[in-house]
């Protein structure tokens, strides 16, 4: 069965969008922001190109410039 991601604009409609969806029977799970950053890590890995290789050395100097630029 396919999902549906919803993102409330506040506290109040999250809640009431639960209560919502438990009166009609349908479960809910609520996801923090880290899992949320997880699942679309999780689906850009998959669309990735597995065709091309890069140097482990390109890698690590791409996480080195993120991680200064933060």
């Amino acid at each position: 069965m396919k999902s549906i991601v919803i993102s409330p604009k506040n506290l109040t409609d999250m809640r009431f969008v639960c209560a919502l969806l438990k009166k009609l029977s349908i479960s809910t799970k609520v996801l923090s922001d880290e899992e949320k950053e997880g699942l679309g890590l999780s689906i850009l890995m998959r669309e990735v190109d597995r065709t091309k290789k890069v140097r482990r050395e390109t890698i690590m100097r791409k996480f080195h410039v993120r991680r200064t630029k933060l």
